[in-house]
This record gives structure tokens, sequence and C-alpha cells, in this order.
């Protein structure tokens, strides 16, 4: 081919290659901007290799098969989807500070400890079914001391030992109040003004609520319901009066209670006529005590309980009409694990 014929072809050369080098390049940049500076590399290599590839001993049929796989490698990796992946490293149980008080909870006060189901919504903890006690721990991070506490309750009281125990001096007058029916029991809320001296030390009664059948256990007896009465002290440390209930007279603290039920969950009912709990107490007053937990999640350790020898009576049309609200909401006994118990005489 003459001289003057051969630099066109040269120049028509040239210019497809320089609109396929710019073509890449335009892809490659596009894809880089898409997918971040991982494809930055890409980029630059689609501007360098048709460069060497128009510089080398390359016919035009190779360089443009070159040049068209490498524009579909580039399109088939901007048509991906992009895949972010998370590394999630779980919750993390936090440290209680130090000299923290215990929280008074649901069954103790009032706590929604709750969880998510696959749908979102809260799951509360129960007695019994994949939400019970033996799963309180695994629920929040809040209740793990439900499954790796050492010193929680209730507790079979047996071997304890026989000592003179400081009576306790309840200074309880009559006092208005209000019944809530919290989803867990039937819950007493009491104004201020009653309370304990234990040890030379003053606790004020919060509120009182009802297990069935009784938590606590003597000597494996167990009975057919109880009564737990949460005090705190100015410093916020818990002392629970546990009175076991036992088929018997009817009981008027009891059936006042009764009297007041709401008619919905979650709404406080105020009573008319003041409460006087004194008259829920057993005639005689010896009682055991022992270090322990709340028995309802958070399951706070560090709580005092004094637990009455001697039941007091209740009815069993009254244990019937708590039964239709809460057939069971007992915690199972936990391991004593070696605690010192006082068998008060």
């Amino acid at each position: 081919m003459p001289a003057s014929d051969a630099r066109p072809a040269l120049q028509r050369v040239k210019h497809y290659v320089s609109l396929l080098t710019l073509s890449v390049g335009l892809s490659y940049a596009a894809d880089a901007h898409a997918a971040g500076s991982a494809h930055g590399e890409a980029k630059a290599d689609a501007a360098s290799r048709p460069e060497a590839a128009a510089s080398s001993n390359v016919s035009m049929t190779e360089l443009r098969d070159m040049i068209d796989q490498k524009i579909s490698e580039v399109r088939a990796r901007r048509e991906a989807p992009a895949v972010v992946r998370v590394q999630s490293r779980g919750p993390r149980a936090s440290k209680p500070a130090a000299g923290a008080t215990a929280a008074v909870p649901a069954g103790h006060a009032a706590s929604g400890g709750a969880a998510l189901d696959p749908h979102g919504h809260e799951v509360h903890w129960a007695y019994s079914g994949a939400t019970g006690p033996e799963n309180w721990g695994q629920l929040k991070p809040e209740f793990r001391q439900c499954m790796l506490g050492k010193r929680q309750s209730p507790i079979d009281i047996r071997d304890g030992i026989p000592v003179e125990l400081d009576p306790i001096a309840f200074d309880y007058r009559p006092t208005a109040f209000r019944v809530i029916d919290n989803g867990h029991t039937v819950q007493v809320n009491v104004d201020a003004g009653n309370g304990i001296t234990v040890s030379g030390r003053r606790y004020e009664l919060v509120q009182f609520h009802f297990h069935r059948p009784s938590e606590e256990r003597i000597n494996g007896r167990q009975f057919d319901m109880s009564a737990h009465l949460v005090h705190k002290d100015p410093e916020g440390r818990l002392a629970v009066v546990a009175v076991l209930l036992n088929a018997g007279p009817a009981n008027p603290v009891v059936q006042q209670v009764w009297n007041n039920l709401p008619l919905e969950k979650s709404l406080e009912q105020a009573a008319m006529q003041p409460i006087d709990l004194n008259r829920l107490l057993p005639e005689a007053r010896q009682y055991y005590t022992y270090m322990g937990s709340l028995t309802t999640p958070p399951c706070s350790e560090g709580v005092l309980w004094l637990v009455m020898k001697q039941p007091a009576g209740v009815s069993r049309e009254q244990v019937q009409v708590f039964s239709r609200l809460y057939p069971m909401n007992a915690r199972p006994v936990q391991a004593a694990s070696g605690r010192l118990i006082k068998d008060g005489q």
C-alpha cells in the first residue's frame, strides 16, 4: 500500500483505540464512584492496558477482543449488588456501680422486663414457657443475675442455726392503699409512714404482693400462698418480710385487697378505707433470716430476707380468687450455696 493511503488507515486505528480507551476509562470511573476506593485500582488498570496493547505487536482483532472483554467485566461488576459485611460483637453487660442498690421490680414492684420477639413486639418474662424462670437470665442483659447469681431467692429453708434473734420491730398503722394487677401478681402500694426496724436499721414499707403457692419452703414444705412485704432503707437496701399463708380462717387484710381489685390490668385502684397490716401478721413473730435476692427479674442480690416461722390463715375461697388471676406465680427454689441461715428461737 502506498504511504499516502496507509496514513489515513493508521489514523483511523488510533482514533478507534482512543475511543475504546475513553469508553473503558469512563466505565471504570463510574464503577469506582459506585463501589468505592477498591475499584479505583481497576480504573487505573483500564487506563493503562489499552495503551500497552496499542504499543505492542497485536492485531486489531486481538485488540478489539481484549477491550470488549474488559468492558464486559466492568459492566458485570457494576451491575452486581454491593455486599456490606457487619461484624456483630453482641451486647455488653454493664457492671453495676460500686455501692449500687437494687431497684424494686415487678412482683417486688413494677418492671416490664422485656426482650423483642421476631416481629419486634415486647416479650415479657413469665413463670412458664420460653420466657419462664429458666430463661430469665437470657431475656435481657439486666437479667443476667437471675442466671449467674450465687445468692438467689427463694430457697428451701432447712438446717438453720438456732439463735436468739432480735425481734422485728413492726411499725405498721392504718394507711391508705392502692391495688394494681401488674401482670405478674396483685400488688398493694401503701402510703409512707409504715416500716420495720431490724438490728437497729429502719426500713420503710414500699408495697406488698402475693405468690401462689408460697415461694419459700420450710424443710421442703410449701404453703398455699405467701405475702411479700417489701421495705427499703434510706440507702436503698431492701428487706422483705415473707408471711406464709395456709388454709384456715379468712384473712381480713387479704379480703380487703380482693374487694379493691381493679377491673383492668395495670390500672391502680385506690381504696376508700385504710388498711392495717398488723392484721396480716401471725401472732408469733419468730422468723428465719438469710441474705438473698429478689425473686423476680432482675433478681438483684443483697436483699435481707425475714421469713415468719408461723403461717397466717387464708380461706380456700380467698385462695381461689387469686388462682383465677394467677394459678401459679412462684419462682422455683434456688440453691442455698452454703449460705448462713439463722433460725430465730
